[in-house]
């Protein structure tokens, strides 16, 4: 009930916005975690194949998310979301139809880039429509955005009982309305000249060594945060013996995220700098892996009791990792538009996301290698790997918070208006 009435205080812009995106991640989870076994069972592709289908769509998000921040800041918001609706339904549409290598690349390019295109416009809109409530509002979006997450492979799982491409088909159709409706109810607003050119304002962001910082700083963020899909779910597995215990974790957290996340962001967001409260989010998504490092190694247990006992240090970094996240996610994405102009919004989120994710996918290497080298007798190797990650992330965090060099609520002033030494060490980091 919290949730809706904080829901009602928002303008009717941002309601349809978090409506949409709990649309767009039911669509999405409906079908991307089933692709590959579609892919390998379904169509008999090998495993290289299935690797490069998936891997293009995640090219075609990842590299392209700058272009679509930018087309956010130079077209409008609006219409970039739209575009990435519509370009999803085609892409998912396309899933569904086709068999042929070919088309199977070319719906991976379209729902990448539907990404690319809608994913930092949606966040600049919001950013923009929430002025001091960004915190609140991103906090919303979060839980609509874990919300579709737990619904999506629900449906799907049930839709796969008649068979793939119903599947694809309903993602493809809520996609579809999705589209409808932003183009229908969306507000339109006008766009804030940016002045200059398209390159010049890669040059302004990028020059920004402070941001660049920041984005690197949040690897370990987006890191754990994939953990939530790969190594908690392959401990719970692996310490109870069951492929549904994987299915525990994601919900046991997504309902502590419903619970909690508004509230988290409400009782801290007067309290402290941001990058206070974003270093302790990640000192917790690294102790979250402390728990499950303790007992990895042990076989499964046997019987329900045991089963759920060797269940518990997995449930626990489950829940410190998604506490971590529901007190930084927030506060990061409310500190992104304050690094400069207004203008370039979108692009400073398309480039956090393409920064973050590059680093992220490193990362991901590195705890993939872990895994694969503690299962010949060093299970605690990858937990520990997780650990280290935040703690860096956090140390990371700490130190720009020493510099100054991240702004808190509005955007940085130029640096020939500061005085003493904090303009000092924020031009220390920016120039």
């Amino acid at each position: 009930m919290k949730t809706w009435r904080e829901l009602r205080g928002f303008p009717f812009a941002i309601r349809l916005l978090l409506l949409n995106q709990l649309g767009v991640n039911t669509g999405f989870y409906l079908l991307v975690p089933y692709l590959a076994t579609h892919l390998g069972e379904d169509l008999g592709m090998s495993a290289a194949v299935v690797g490069i289908v998936l891997g293009v769509r995640n090219l075609s998000q990842q590299g392209l998310f700058i272009l679509g921040g930018s087309a956010a800041d130079r077209l409008g918001a609006r219409g970039v979301i739209i575009a990435g609706c519509g370009l999803r339904t085609v892409g998912f549409a396309l899933f569904a139809l086709g068999d042929g290598l070919p088309v199977l690349i070319a719906a991976s390019v379209l729902s990448g880039l539907a990404g690319a295109l809608f994913n930092p416009a949606v966040r600049a809109y919001l950013a923009r429509e929430a002025g001091d409530r960004k915190a609140e509002a991103f906090a919303l979006f979060n839980v609509f955005a874990t919300t579709g997450a737990l619904l999506g492979p629900l449906l799907g799982s049930a839709l796969l009982l008649v068979d793939f491409r119903a599947s694809a088909l309903t993602a493809a159709g809520i996609f579809a309305v999705l589209t409808v409706a932003q183009a229908l109810v969306l507000p339109a607003r006008e766009t804030p000249p940016a002045g200059g050119s398209v390159l010049g304002d890669w040059r302004e962001v990028l020059g920004d060594r402070a941001f660049l910082a920041f984005s690197l700083a949040m690897t370990g963020m987006f890191t754990l945060e994939n953990q939530l899909y790969l190594l908690l779910p392959d401990g719970a597995r692996r310490a109870t013996g069951w492929e549904g215990a994987a299915g525990v974790v994601f919900l046991t957290g997504t309902l502590a995220n419903l619970a909690l996340q508004l509230r988290i962001t409400r009782a801290l967001k007067d309290r402290g700098r941001r990058t206070v409260w974003i270093g302790c989010g990640l000192a917790l998504m690294a102790l979250a892996f402390l728990p499950p490092l303790l007992t990895a190694g042990e076989p499964a247990a046997e019987g329900t009791g045991g089963a759920a006992l060797a269940l518990l240090p997995v449930l626990a970094g489950a829940l410190l990792l998604y506490l971590g996240l529901m007190v930084a996610q927030p506060f990061v994405m409310e500190l992104i538009p304050a690094f400069g102009r207004p203008e370039l919004t979108g692009t400073r989120f398309g480039i956090f996301y393409v920064t973050s994710g590059i680093a992220a996918a490193l990362g991901n290497t590195l705890v993939g290698w872990a895994m694969d080298t503690g299962r010949s007798g060093a299970a605690w190797l990858p937990w520990a790997c997780c650990a280290v990650l935040g703690l860096l992330s956090a140390a990371g965090v700490g130190w720009l918070h020493r510099l100054r060099a991240v702004p808190e609520h509005q955007p940085p002033r130029p640096v020939a208006a500061v005085g003493g030494d904090t303009g000092r060490q924020r031009d220390e980091v920016t120039t």
